[in-house]
């Protein structure tokens, strides 16, 4: 496999961005010439372009995911004062940030308290934890309001409804 000229270079170039390759359009010049220096096959040269977009991918989802989530900055759990809210078990709570098996399942995690018990700064904590230790594989789900998440009813019910009601009262 030999370097592109430059006139195949721009057309490349043309053609990954017609494609929606953004990550494969960066590199790969590089690896074109990193194939060529160590006489890679046009497989392994093709998965490595294939192997950094996915990964490019992955990275960009999860950022966007993290801005729609709008986690508040500064709310850790580190940053919890747990002696503050006896009733919240620490223990528990690191229990939760630790495992994720429950949310690879696709369960919910319902937080109840009075105003001012920590529920907002916890399930941003914790969302905040998931986020950086899961990965791409991880939805952050509903984003979070001043008043904490946004309950997965108040976004059903945020819906238009499938089909129109033929009772018109208002």
């Amino acid at each position: 496999m030999r370097t592109a000229d430059p006139s195949n270079a721009a057309r490349i170039e043309l053609l990954l961005a017609e494609l929606r390759l953004p990550a494969v359009k960066l590199v790969w010049a590089s690896l074109a010439a990193q194939a060529d220096k160590e006489g890679w096959p046009a497989g392994r040269f093709l998965a490595a372009l294939a192997e950094h977009e996915i990964a490019e991918r992955g990275r960009r989802r999860l950022e966007r995911h993290l801005a729609e989530a709008r986690l508040p900055p500064g709310k850790t759990l580190d940053t919890f004062d747990f002696e503050a809210v006896p009733v919240v078990s620490k223990a528990q709570v690191m229990a939760l940030a630790a495992g994720d098996a429950w949310l690879n399942n696709g369960a919910n995690l319902l937080l109840f308290g009075p105003p001012g018990g920590g529920k907002s700064h916890l399930a941003a904590a914790l969302g905040s934890r998931w986020s950086k230790t899961a990965g791409a594989s991880c939805s952050l789900g509903p984003p979070i309001s001043s008043s904490g998440f946004k309950s997965p009813a108040a976004n059903w019910l945020s819906k238009p409804p499938l089909r129109s009601s033929t009772n018109t009262t208002s």
